[in-house]
């Protein structure tokens, strides 16, 4: 019996070979997420929820010492979407099981992202910064029109002859929220349509009140997040409910 049972457990059926397949593309999977989402990154912006209906949680920024994550400065808190988080569409977080964002559904995309240009009001980025940034003016717009051909992209447009849909889809001015738009490169490689647009840390409205979607904070934090950025650092934006951050953590090399 143990012959035969042994011999049964060695048998390569088309069953046992598709498995087999399965569970090697999934390792190759994950070594590739792995490879892809935090490695090359020097600084990282960690930030956990309680839950995913979550609308509040801490925000902690580390930066690589070798083979390790160092934590710098203390925590502090921010904001999500009104609905709380889903899954989102960046380095990680779109091939996993769950609730995933959608256009206008209120909730903060979870996962890893890279960080991408700061989008200001102002014609330089505040003392001590060194970041790309983009000066908006009348002439930015960006996209959350799910029918848009450019939906979740920055443009810009010529004034003399705007667009019939400009006026929707045209950039806020004058906004204290938005001074400061630091971008979370969510479903933006490429944009798919209805998947979520405009997401980026920004100063928050209000200590007790929720964004529609991006991650948001009081002025001064948001303010030595921008003078700590580097691009040449690679920096990436890590967003989970505590119990998902928890399970991936060692996999994902996270502090």
């Amino acid at each position: 019996m143990m012959t035969a049972i042994g011999k049964i457990e060695r048998r390569n059926t088309p069953a046992t070979i598709c498995i087999a397949r399965r569970c090697r593309n999934a390792l190759f999977l994950l070594f590739v997420l792995v490879a892809i989402a935090c490695p090359a990154a020097e600084q990282l912006i960690v930030s956990i929820a309680p839950a995913w209906d979550s609308t509040r949680g801490i925000l902690q920024r580390y930066e690589r010492d070798g083979a390790k994550w160092t934590a710098i400065g203390k925590p502090w808190p921010v904001l999500y979407g009104r609905s709380g988080l889903a899954w989102g569409t960046g380095l990680y977080g779109q091939n996993e099981n769950g609730l995933h964002k959608k256009e206008r559904d209120g909730r903060a995309p979870a996962g890893i992202f890279k960080v991408g240009k700061i989008y200001t009001y102002d014609s330089a980025l505040p003392a001590g910064s060194d970041y790309p940034f983009h000066t908006v003016t009348a002439a930015d717009v960006w996209p959350d029109d799910v029918t848009h051909p450019d939906y979740n992209r920055h443009i810009t447009i010529d004034l003399k002859s705007p667009p019939p849909w400009y006026e929707k889809q045209r950039m806020r001015l004058g906004d204290f929220a938005y001074r400061w738009l630091v971008e979370i490169r969510h479903n933006a490689e490429p944009p798919v349509a209805g998947g979520g647009s405009a997401i980026f840390f920004h100063i928050r409205r209000g200590p007790e009140k929720p964004s529609v979607g991006c991650t948001t904070m009081a002025e001064a934090d948001l303010l030595t997040l921008i003078r700590w950025l580097r691009a040449d650092a690679s920096p990436r934006y890590v967003l989970m409910p505590a119990a998902e951050y928890a399970q991936r953590r060692v996999r994902l090399k996270l502090p």
